[in-house]
C-alpha cells in the first residue's frame, strides 16, 4: 500500500463532507426526520440538471443555486402535501423526492447525452478524482498553492453549519424536542424547521459530487445516529456524530485502499466504503450501548 498526496487529499474532502452531514444530521434523526435528507439527497437531481441545460454550461455557481433551490421546495412541497392532503409525512415524502428523482434522472441522461455528465457518478460519486480539480492561490509572499475546489467548498459549508448551529443551538435544541414549547416561549418552530432544511439542502448539494445522492444519507444519518445510541445530551451528541463521521471517512479510504491488495481485487469504491464502515462504527456503538445496558439491568 502506497500513501500519496492525492490520498491525503481525498481523506480532508470526506471528513470535511462527512462532518458538514453529520452537524444537520443529528437535529434530523432527533426530530425524526431522518428520510427527509434522503429525500433531498435524491430530489436535487433536476435543480443540477436544469441548472445545466438552461445555461449550457456546468458552472459550479448555477448548478449549486438550483439544486439548493430544489432541495428546499422538496422540503416545502413534502410538508404541504403532508398538512393539505391528508397523507402523513412518509407518503408525502415518497411522493415528492420519487417524482423530483425520476425528473432528475430523465434530464440527466438527455443532457448526457451533449455532455460527458456520467449518471453514474450522479449516484455514487467520485471522490477519488475530485482532488484533481484544483484552485490555484497565490500568496502576498509569492507561494503558490493548488488546493481542490471541494475542500473550499465543503470547508465554507462546514463552517455556515457551525455558525447556525451556534448561533441558533438554543432555538434548533427546544424545536428539536418540544415544537409547542418553542411556539410558547416565541421561537418560530415552522422558520427553524425551513432553516434546518435549507442547511440539509445546502449540505447536501455541496456532499454531491464528492460522494453522490446514495452516499449523502449515510453521512446524513449514520453518524448521528451513532452518536444517538451512545448519549443523550444534544452538545456531546454533536461532537460524537463529528467525530464518527470522520473515522468513518478515515478508515473508509485507508479500506478502500488495503482491501483490495488483500483480496486481489481490482478496486473499491471509497464513498461506499465510507458508508460501509459508518454502519460497522453503529453496530459496535450499538453493541455497545446494549451490553452496558444489559449489565445495569442485571
Amino acid at each position: 500500500m502506497i500513501w500519496m498526496t492525492l490520498d491525503t487529499w481525498i481523506v480532508v474532502i470526506g471528513v470535511l463532507c462527512a462532518v458538514a452531514c453529520a452537524l444537520p444530521g443529528c437535529f434530523l434523526v432527533l426530530r425524526k426526520m431522518s428520510m427527509m435528507g434522503d429525500a433531498i439527497s435524491h430530489a436535487v437531481l433536476p435543480g443540477l440538471a436544469m441548472g445545466f441545460l438552461l445555461t449550457g454550461t456546468r458552472a459550479n455557481i448555477t448548478m449549486f443555486l438550483g439544486a439548493a433551490l430544489v432541495g428546499v421546495l422538496t422540503a416545502v412541497f413534502t410538508q404541504w402535501i403532508s398538512r393539505y392532503g391528508r397523507v402523513d409525512s412518509g407518503a408525502s415524502m415518497g411522493i415528492v423526492f420519487t417524482s423530483f428523482f425520476a425528473v432528475g434522472i430523465l434530464l440527466i441522461v438527455r443532457a448526457a447525452n451533449h455532455v460527458d455528465l456520467d449518471p453514474g457518478c450522479v449516484l455514487y460519486g467520485a471522490i477519488e478524482l475530485t482532488p484533481l480539480d484544483t484552485i490555484t492561490i497565490k500568496s502576498f509572499s509569492g507561494w503558490i498553492v493548488e488546493i481542490p475546489r471541494a475542500v473550499i467548498t465543503l470547508t465554507a459549508v462546514l463552517l455556515l453549519n457551525v455558525i447556525l448551529i451556534v448561533l441558533l443551538y438554543k432555538e434548533f435544541k427546544c424545536s428539536a424536542f418540544d415544537p409547542e414549547l418553542a411556539t410558547a416561549l416565541g421561537i418560530n418552530a415552522q422558520v427553524m424547521h425551513y432553516v434546518l432544511m435549507a442547511m440539509t439542502a445546502v449540505t447536501t448539494v455541496a456532499a454531491f459530487e464528492a460522494v453522490g445522492s446514495i452516499i449523502v444519507i449515510a453521512m446524513l444519518i449514520v453518524p448521528a445516529a451513532t452518536a444517538y445510541v451512545l448519549t443523550r445530551r444534544l452538545g456531546m451528541m454533536l461532537a460524537l456524530a463529528s467525530f464518527v463521521a470522520a473515522l468513518s471517512a478515515i478508515l473508509g479510504h485507508a479500506s478502500a485502499i488495503v482491501l483490495p491488495y488483500w483480496a486481489g481485487l481490482d478496486g473499491i469504491n471509497t464513498a461506499g466504503m465510507m458508508a460501509v464502515l459508518s454502519g460497522l462504527l453503529f453496530c459496535i456503538a450499538w453493541i455497545t450501548a446494549f451490553v452496558k445496558e444489559h449489565a445495569r439491568l442485571t
